[in-house]
């Protein structure tokens, strides 16, 4: 059985970090499903799903890390064509990716101990962002 459910998060851009763990798990445990696979997707070239360790040290790190690899500063011939400034809100979100799978069993995200599944908003600006939660299983 395939079940779809999504949520909204309002951000605020600029490397936004968002602790996504518990509406994912959420989902898994309104989906009726007891095993199987969540695929969590965000929709936006700007934006991206991964795991982390969602603490303070850890979450200014990732920030720091993205200023050293697409930094804001840099020419981007995109903000060339479309004049908007948020070049590197795309670089930095293709190098994580849109979506991020997990598997789950007796309705529960089989997440380490230490591992949270976070939304991370890049763009220039605040944004109203929609997550899609996608359950295959039974």
């Amino acid at each position: 059985m395939v079940v779809t459910q999504e949520f909204h998060l309002s951000t605020e851009g600029y490397c936004d970090i968002r602790n996504i763990t518990e509406a994912v798990a959420a989902a898994v445990q309104a989906s009726g499903l007891s095993q199987g696979i969540a695929t969590v997707f965000t929709p936006s070239a700007t934006s991206a799903i991964t795991t982390v360790e969602y603490e303070s040290g850890m979450l200014a790190d990732f920030e720091d890390f993205f200023e050293r690899v697409a930094a804001q500063a840099w020419e981007y011939k995109h903000n060339q064509r479309w004049h908007d400034g948020n070049g590197f809100s795309h670089v930095r979100a293709a190098l994580l990716g849109p979506s991020l799978s997990v598997p789950f069993t007796n309705k529960q995200l089989m997440l380490g101990t230490w591992q949270q599944i976070v939304f991370l908003d890049f763009d220039n600006r605040r944004r109203s962002r929609k997550v899609v939660v996608q359950l295959i299983g039974d």
